[in-house]
């Protein structure tokens, strides 16, 4: 059987405390106006910081086997995928461009 990588309370603590934080800042962003699709942009890229810390350290991914950050990995280029489809759907449909 295979140890466990136990972490200290200090650290879920700051983790917990970026994304109280990200999220302040993300409700902060969405009050102004930054032009074009910024915010859209600002919102997502907050999302994906917060996504990370949340597999990295709330589901043991940084401490997990290279299988494990395969499939991860997998799932993130699966949504990826999905997002490009999407937008390209968008963008291709007439007078609702870009």
């Amino acid at each position: 059987m295979k140890a466990e990588h136990v972490l200290s309370v200090r650290l879920y603590a700051t983790v917990f405390g970026s994304l109280l934080a990200l999220t302040l800042l993300t409700t902060g962003v969405a009050f102004i106006d930054l032009g074009g699709n910024w915010n859209a942009l600002a919102a997502v890229a907050i999302a994906i910081g917060k996504a990370l810390l949340v597999v990295l350290y709330f589901m043991h991914a940084r401490y997990s086997s290279r299988l494990t950050w395969i499939f991860a990995a997998a799932g993130f280029l699966w949504l990826t995928i999905l997002i490009g489809g999407t937008i390209d759907d968008v963008l291709t449909r007439e007078g609702i461009g870009f």
